[in-house]
């Protein structure tokens, strides 16, 4: 990696985003197992990720559409430990896409093993008064695309 290379966005295999981590001793409690607020925080840098792949700029959106992203709720399942120096996957997907919600259903993997799975729903906020709106057409066109057949609500999310 030279120094204009930017750092990894990982990548997309088929209706799923990687992005691969490695555990710090940062990101550990003092017995070397990931404290358990830090696997929210691999799953938000996977879903900027992942939004950064498919040209969701959420940067322009604040200043051009005065809407950013929130989340409204997490559902969380830990079903075994990460621990220092293991290298992790975050694989995302967008699984259900409402007008001003949508879904991401993310696994935290070790190798095959999923560690644990993470369902995380985001809204869209108009900033000037916190209230719901809908996401805005740049934004609905490439959700769209990326979820392709695994998009559980798709009626919705095109608006027929």
């Amino acid at each position: 990696m030279t120094p204009e290379t930017p750092p990894s966005s990982g990548w997309i295999e088929r209706d799923e985003h990687v992005l691969p981590l490695r555990v710090y001793y940062e990101d550990t409690d003092a017995a070397g197992i990931v404290y358990y607020a830090n696997y929210l925080k691999f799953t938000e840098r996977a879903r900027s990720e992942l939004l950064r792949l498919i040209d969701v700029d959420q940067s322009a959106l604040r200043k051009e559409e005065g809407v950013a992203f929130a989340v409204r709720s997490c559902a969380v399942d830990y079903l075994l430990p990460a621990r220092l120096d293991d290298c992790l996957e975050v694989r995302s997907r967008i699984a259900d896409l409402r007008g001003a919600s949508a879904v991401f259903d993310h696994r935290i993997c070790r190798g095959g093993e999923v560690l644990a799975r993470l369902d995380v729903r985001i809204v869209c906020l108009r900033l000037t008064d916190g209230r719901a709106v809908r996401f805005p057409e740049r934004t609905r066109a490439p959700f769209r695309a990326f979820t392709g057949a695994g998009l559980k609500n798709i009626a919705t999310a095109t608006g027929s």
